[in-house]
């Protein structure tokens, strides 16, 4: 019933606007987009938003903002003098239009050559279904159209356009009733310009990437059409002018380069009177889920001459981890929404304390530091950036949801949380059967694999390390203690015995690496172990920590943020493990020992045992030894 009254309304609109002259309802609608422009916040922002993509390194902002105003009056104009058009006989048509090349179309019809003939939302871009049987009114002519969601509206709109002696085909009821109709001959306007969704190839437009349909390509490559394109421009009050380019489609081109040449065509035709698209369409729309098109099934196509860094970027802000070891596991994540799409632009916002490993993943664009914990700090800091896409965060916490919302980033992606499903608008889901544990690493890689990325050929991290040195001292790391608590921390005599057996067998030298915290720890090895001991700990920025440990042959450690970032160097690490869980935490790579008894009561993952430490009693100093020594004398025998 509703239906039907809106059709109601429709029709009685359209009796008063046909009734009125033309010029009149050109005015009543540039005065009706203006009242459109000034009300509708939602449409004025989405066309500012476009027109900055695409002219935004080209005008200045005033001069933006003064082509949406005219745009809104322009199709508000066109859009009232469609109805009226709609209801006039072409002649009458044809005094307010002006055309040009038309001939470029009927010379391919009059020598057997169907024609594919790309239109946009230009002008009054209705004008193709009254106009068109009048040029070429000798062949079949149709037109390849969206149902309408009214079906008394639907139905009438098709009545009107058979009266011209235009055919219609529903995009939904498939194509081979179209390529029938080429192949006998006739021609077909296929509107171009939209955005196309999951089943569109990403290709640029305005150097950005967008999900373009491929159809006109297909149809011509299919039917051997040629590939014509016309738009429509606004001339003054009621006034038009129609231009058709030549046939611009090449033997032997593929569908993909033709869809990316007819982007092209219709960019040219938009910079002619950019006033007169249709702005207040989502062209660039950011796809849900897959925003990262790894898995997009026509995939993305760049044409000849365009590399990835003539792309417009798409700027991804991620918030890293605040811990150094949740931060390097998160490293092969990262690196698979870097290589997602060819024109990501990867910002991480991280505290200032890990942001220095950050500077070793290439895939990394920009780092920001987070200087404040302060909410307001931070959401102001991230405000005075270029605008970003989309926010994917790491970190699980309500703080970090909240940083990203009230920054206005539109498209926010995590794990459900603590307190935020309303803050995150693509929520990651968890797996619900029960399953082994799984490393904290995939944990992150799920987030890139909801995104669109491919995962399954990500490598664990490794930056690159500085080249081992023959006659370089042997340098092994010591990191004795765990910023976590002292439950992940062998016995400090463990750890000076450990080396003093090692020691005896080589002529290492030990670099004691840990925090302020740890220098008690520190002091007490130094002591036991005496001059083959160098004590670092509390004494190193992060910078200089990664310095030093690329001197490093291996790194003997508890389960620590520097056991993660030694892998990450390409240093082999000799990890302890009690009250924790290697499986979840364990270093990423290859080359590394894990030494762990499994007690009862382990993994308990407390920050103090409560009972009496019998998890990492359960590790030998012999242990210890021989499994740093196995490293040495494989690392060793590589350096011959």
């Amino acid at each position: 019933m509703l239906d039907f009254v809106v059709y109601l309304l429709y029709r009685a609109g359209s009796a008063i606007a046909a009734a009125l002259p033309l010029r009149f309802l050109f005015g009543v609608g540039q005065f009706l987009g203006l009242c459109a422009w000034l009300a509708s916040g939602k449409y004025r922002r989405l066309a500012q938003r476009n027109v900055a993509i695409a002219f935004g390194n080209e005008k200045p902002t005033r001069e933006l903002r003064r082509l949406v105003r005219r745009h809104f009056q322009l199709l508000g104009a066109n859009l009232l003098c469609s109805v009226k058009l709609t209801a006039m006989p072409p002649e009458k048509i044809l005094e307010r239009v002006t055309v040009e090349n038309i001939e470029a179309m009927a010379r391919e019809f009059r020598v057997g050559v169907p024609v594919v003939l790309v239109l946009s939302h230009l002008g009054t871009w209705e004008l193709f279904a009254q106009l068109m049987p009048n040029f070429v009114g000798f062949v079949r002519n149709a037109s390849v159209y969206q149902k309408l969601g009214n079906p008394y509206i639907d139905e009438h709109v098709r009545w009107t356009r058979s009266q011209t002696g235009l055919e219609l085909f529903d995009r939904q009821a498939g194509f081979q009733p179209v390529v029938d109709l080429l192949r006998s001959g006739g021609g077909v306007g296929v509107l171009s310009d939209q955005h196309a969704g999951d089943h569109g190839l990403w290709t640029p437009f305005f150097r950005r990437l967008a999900s373009t349909s491929p159809l006109p390509a297909l149809l011509a490559k299919r039917t051997r059409a040629a590939v014509i394109a016309a738009a429509v421009y606004t001339t003054g009050p009621a006034h038009w002018r129609m231009v058709f380019t030549e046939r611009f489609d090449r033997t032997g081109a593929s569908v993909a380069d033709l869809t990316s040449k007819i982007n092209e065509i219709i960019e040219h035709q938009i910079r002619v009177a950019p006033e007169d698209w249709f702005w207040v369409h989502n062209r660039w729309k950011t796809p849900q889920p897959n925003f990262l098109l790894a898995q997009y099934k026509r995939g993305i196509h760049l044409p000849a001459g365009v590399s990835r860094s003539d792309l417009k970027p798409f700027r991804i802000l991620i918030r890293s981890s605040n811990w150094l070891g949740d931060a390097v596991m998160s490293v092969p994540a990262v690196r698979a929404i870097k290589h997602g799409r060819p024109d990501a632009h990867v910002t991480i916002a991280t505290p200032e304390k890990i942001a220095p490993m950050w500077k070793l993943i290439p895939e990394v664009d920009a780092i920001i530091p987070l200087l404040n914990d302060s909410l307001f700090p931070v959401v102001s800091l991230l405000k005075r950036q270029p605008a970003f896409e989309v926010a994917i965060l790491f970190p699980n916490s309500l703080r970090v949801a909240l940083e990203s919302w009230l920054s206005g980033i539109s498209r926010r992606v995590g794990y459900r949380g603590h307190w935020r499903r309303w803050l995150v608008n693509q929520t990651v889901a968890q797996p619900r059967k029960p399953a082994p544990p799984e490393h904290h690493s995939l944990r992150f890689l799920r987030i890139a694999r909801e995104c669109g990325a491919e995962t399954s050929s990500i490598q664990a991290p490794t930056a690159n390390a500085a080249p081992a040195i023959a006659h370089q001292a042997l340098k092994i790391g010591l990191c004795p203690g765990a910023e976590y608590g002292p439950a992940k921390r062998w016995l400090p005599e463990r750890f000076a015995e450990a080396a003093a057996k090692i020691s005896a067998r080589s002529s290492a030298q030990w670099i004691l690496f840990g925090t302020k915290k740890e220098a008690e720890i520190g002091d007490q090895i130094v002591a036991a172990i005496g001059d083959h001991c160098v004590n670092r700990i509390g004494r190193t920025t992060l910078d200089q920590l990664i310095d030093e440990l690329r001197e490093c042959r291996l790194v003997l450690t508890n389960d620590t943020g520097t056991m993660h970032l030694a892998s990450l160097l390409g240093v082999p690490v000799v990890a302890i493990f009690g009250s924790t869980e290697p499986r979840l935490t364990g270093p990423l790579g290859n080359g590394h020992i894990v030494l762990r008894h499994h007690v009862e009561c382990s993994p308990c993952f407390l920050r103090e045992c409560p009972i009496d430490f019998r998890c990492m009693k359960a590790v030998s100093t012999q242990e210890a030894a021989d499994a740093v020594l196995s490293i040495l004398g494989e690392k060793l025998q590589c350096d011959t």
